[in-house]
């Protein structure tokens, strides 16, 4: 764990998007880390577009591994730390595969062997070249890499939960060979704590890779469902970190939330700091909060066609770079100490075939939610773990309830109880 909470930004450049890296301009990018910088923030998360980096299997581009570097040398100048995206892989609503796994060259990305001694050599590549720089966290794999293998992505790469799990240590090894004794992990979207099918697992991210990575968007069911001033909304980020430690295998395992953001219309503009400050202040009511790092730096451009409407108005700074309500909101964040340990835990299933009654309008979310409007501060357990004392000490945890105990008994047609 760090010594205090970190406080970050994906960034997102404010001239070109994520394309410029085409055209790359470090003035460009100095000028962005400063309005990042004047925010006080501590970090910030970088995406090379995995294309435009190895557009083909046997060629990095140098140059592009020293436009990365000099990005992240300006960072180190303006007292930024810098965590390096490697496969990217699927960012707001694009894929960026390189042709040397598609169409005529069709392959999949997690089981071919070529392909994945590709992605290796890529990883281990821009780890080493980031070994040296005292401001480098370390890599992530990708951004939400699980989404290419399961539906609703519409031309999946199909893998079972064994070969994702060889797939994850496999080029986590990687990263870890290019650059010993960083912070190297990797992070799903949340159809990997939601979805049944999904085959990255919970497991897979509480238990691989140096911290837990997770990623709160409340589109995904619970603003739709409670409104945007409702617990649930407002703390869908913690119930994500605290369901996580269900999974976890260390009791002080960290976790990062490495994705949050306020997304119209859900999440009007005019209510974005008032969303941002109730996310924080349940965040940072959990133990074992590695840092929070905000979705994102600065807007997209309107002279860029077929984003969705969300994706232009997300950045806590324009697109000239001038900071929001929102912007106040993270640069003012800290935690008054360190929280309590949870000590009311809520049973969850142990099977990833069962997963969905943690999604909006499962069992398990709505007595977590519950619990919360409650002011019980819940934590997550899984059903193997409930009864073993050793755990459940570890973790300060003194009460186990499990969601029917929880819920209200749904009344039959006369007001009797259901059986």
């Amino acid at each position: 764990m760090p010594p205090a909470v970190r406080f970050g930004v994906n960034y997102t450049p404010s001239e070109g998007w994520f394309h410029h890296w085409l055209d790359f301009d470090l003035d460009s990018v100095r000028a962005d880390l400063d309005s990042i910088a004047a925010l006080g923030l501590d970090h910030i998360r970088v995406f090379p577009l995995w294309p435009y980096f190895q557009p083909n299997r046997t060629l990095i581009r140098p140059r592009a591994v020293e436009q990365l570097l000099a990005l992240a040398d300006a960072a180190a100048e303006r007292g930024l730390d810098v965590n390096v995206d490697g496969l990217q892989g699927h960012l707001s609503s694009f894929d960026f595969l390189p042709a040397w796994t598609r169409t005529w060259h069709r392959r999949n990305l997690f089981t071919d062997a070529e392909v994945v001694d590709g992605q290796a050599a890529y990883l281990r590549t821009l780890a080493a070249a980031l070994a040296d720089r005292p401001n480098f966290i370390g890599m992530t794999l990708g951004n939400e890499v699980n989404q290419f293998a399961a539906e609703p992505h519409p031309d999946p790469d199909r893998v079972t939960a064994e070969e994702a799990e060889r797939w994850l240590v496999r080029l986590l090894s990687a990263c870890a060979e290019g650059a010993p004794g960083r912070l190297h992990l990797h992070a799903s979207y949340d159809a990997a704590w939601y979805q049944d099918d999904q085959p990255f697992t919970p497991a897979h991210s509480a238990r691989l890779g140096e911290v837990t990575a997770v990623h709160s968007w409340v589109f995904d069911g619970t603003a739709q469902r409670h409104g945007r001033t409702s617990v649930q909304t407002e703390q869908h980020a913690a119930y994500l970190v605290e369901l996580s430690k269900a999974w976890a295998e260390d009791a002080r395992r960290p976790v990062w939330l490495q994705e949050v953001g306020a997304p119209a219309p859900l999440v009007p503009a005019e209510h974005a700091a008032a969303f941002a400050e109730a996310t924080l202040t349940a965040v940072l009511d959990c133990p074992d909060l590695w840092g929070v790092t905000w979705w994102c730096s600065h807007d997209v451009s309107r002279g860029l066609a077929d984003f969705p409407e969300l994706e232009y108005r997300l950045g806590l700074l324009t697109n000239d770079r001038k900071p929001k309500d929102i912007a106040r909101v993270l640069a003012d964040a800290s935690p008054t100490g360190p929280p309590a340990a949870r000590g009311t835990a809520l049973v969850v299933p142990s099977d990833p075939a069962r997963r969905s009654g943690c999604a909006p309008g499962g069992p398990v979310f709505d007595a977590w939610f519950r619990l919360a409007a409650d002011g019980a501060r819940p934590t997550a357990v899984l059903d193997t773990h409930a009864d073993d004392r050793d755990h459940l000490t570890a973790r300060g945890i003194t009460e186990v309830v499990t969601p029917e105990q929880v819920l209200p008994i749904p009344r039959g047609p006369q007001g009797g109880t259901n059986s």
